[in-house]
């Protein structure tokens, strides 16, 4: 077999993991995000000074090494790290309380009781921000270190049936992107339908760019594909175009607050074509039965069929979108939106170990019914951590005058609360300077830092043999790896840099 062949062998034929274990991986950044935030606090009343550089290294050890440890070294250890965070977490938060400026003789209920009447500025939601970056940094870990014998097997795309972290990439990324498309953030809020569609038909110019350029660039220098995760010339670029083309089709058609009845019906329909029709035959072996690549469909029909998955999802993340940035005051409403997002994301996995008893197992090939709910049950775990975790991070400001974390909510007076205490709440100034935050960072250049990451993967796949590194060697490069695209993300951020060409 020649290299190519090898790698590609290495990360084919794979059935997957458990539905537990890819949780477990995906809610573990928000509890390290919160500690991050507890840590930031504390050395805040401690009066630590630092330079722009502390809180890059603070972000990177918070938020990108404890992503490489879970899909690498740590992968069979997730639960004794969720302890450690946990203690870790609830070490700061004790001597934050301890240490309180705010209401230091108060008992802890009526602390409570002030801090639910607290309201937030919420003209920005730091937990879909977070949801963007966690999905960016699995993403761009789990490209590369798939190449390595140090990522488990288990981890990787399943070949056609099953749940593998890498299978939640894609579809975590459609989900973030719908929650924050024009529509829900009313961008597009004047002008005809007919406008509407035009600027979102350009919208997409860049993508066809990207996906062109990606095709051109794989096929001309032989680099390795997994051949059925997309077909012969569909990659995700081309997913996402017909996914934006098609949903803004359906939200001219259908109002914002119905978009998961379209959502259920696209999936259901769509689950129904695959038991009773031969589309599911189609999809596996071809229009001949032997699992031809020939003509365009034949080449192309796991990507071009699967994206009715992923419509499906993004209209989920559009209601999700809807419901998250709908307008709050105090932080009890927050509290109920956040577990009212819990109990739907509890209610869609118990649906799914239903629909994968007696329906089917989930697929990524197909984006079969099971494979959405999987998707969308997991974003909103996902979601209502981080929420619940912006929660607690908000009482323990509450607790210290003046404290301050980059990408979390900004507490404001009520006129319930106490005027003693108002310039506590008020004092956060950021100035007109770019906050010091890798996860803005990355969140505002997503795209670019998703790009970044598939070239640097290519050349360190084209310069280094991935398949015979030692395990610590293949560490050290994932961590250098993540460390030059999120230094280069953070640089273009002080910069001031938004780099989007529509």
């Amino acid at each position: 077999m020649s290299q190519k062949q090898m790698k590609e062998a290495f990360v084919s034929n794979h059935n997957g993991t458990s539905v537990l274990e890819v949780t477990e991986g995906l809610c573990l950044p928000a509890l390290c995000i919160l500690g991050r935030g507890l840590l930031i606090i504390l050395s805040q009343h401690l009066r630590s000074s630092h330079t722009w550089r502390t809180p890059f290294f603070i972000d990177f050890a918070f938020i990108i090494v404890p992503v490489v440890t879970t899909l690498t070294i740590f992968s069979s250890f997730v639960l004794l790290e969720y302890l450690a965070v946990i203690i870790f977490g609830a070490g700061l938060f004790y001597q934050i309380y301890c240490r309180r400026t705010c209401y230091a003789r108060m008992p802890i209920k009526k602390i409570h009781e002030k801090f639910l009447k607290v309201s937030l500025e919420s003209e920005h939601i730091p937990a879909i921000s977070c949801f963007r970056v966690i999905n960016s940094a699995f993403t761009a870990v789990a490209i590369l270190a798939v190449d390595f014998p140090l990522f488990p097997r288990r981890f990787a795309k399943t070949e056609l049936y099953g749940t593998g972290a890498m299978d939640f990439g894609v579809g975590g990324f459609v989900f973030g992107t719908a929650m924050v498309c024009p529509e829900v953030r009313r961008k597009y809020t004047k002008g005809s339908r007919f406008y509407y569609l035009i600027r979102s038909l350009y919208s997409v110019w860049p993508l066809v760019f990207l996906g062109m350029g990606r095709l051109v660039i794989i096929k001309s220098i032989d680099y390795q594909e997994h051949l059925t995760e997309y077909g012969v010339h569909w990659n995700f670029f081309f997913t996402l175009i017909f996914v934006k083309l098609i949903t803004s089709l359906l939200l001219i058609i259908f109002p914002l607050n119905k978009s998961w009845i379209v959502a259920v019906s696209i999936t259901v329909l769509y689950q129904l074509a695959l038991d009773f029709t031969p589309l599911k035959r189609l999809i596996l072996y071809g229009t001949d039965g032997s699992g031809t690549r020939v003509g365009l469909l034949n080449a192309n029909r796991e990507g071009i069929i699967s994206t009715l998955g992923y419509v499906a999802i993004h209209m989920a993340g559009v209601q999700t979108g809807s419901y998250v940035l709908k307008k709050r005051s105090h932080i009890k409403d927050w509290i109920k939106a956040a577990y009212l997002i819990l109990l739907t994301a509890i209610v869609l996995f118990i649906f799914l170990y239903i629909i994968q008893v007696n329906v089917e197992v989930a697929s990524r090939r197909m984006a079969n019914l099971a494979f959405c709910i999987w998707i969308v049950a997991s974003c909103l775990i996902l979601l209502s951590s981080l929420l619940l975790g912006d929660i607690i991070l908000s009482f323990a400001k509450f607790l210290v005058k003046g404290a301050a974390v980059p990408c979390s909510w900004k507490l404001t007076q009520s006129p319930a609360t106490d005027k003693k205490h108002s310039e506590s709440l008020v004092s956060e100034p950021e100035g007109k300077k770019p906050t010091l935050c890798l996860i803005t960072a990355i969140n505002r250049n997503q795209l670019i830092f998703f790009l970044l990451s598939n070239v640097t993967t290519g050349l360190i796949n084209l310069s280094v043999d991935t398949l015979h590194s030692s395990n610590l060697w293949a560490f050290f490069v994932l961590n250098l790896y993540m460390f030059t695209n999120c230094l280069i993300m953070y640089v273009l951020h002080l910069q001031d840099k938004t780099i989007k060409y529509w």
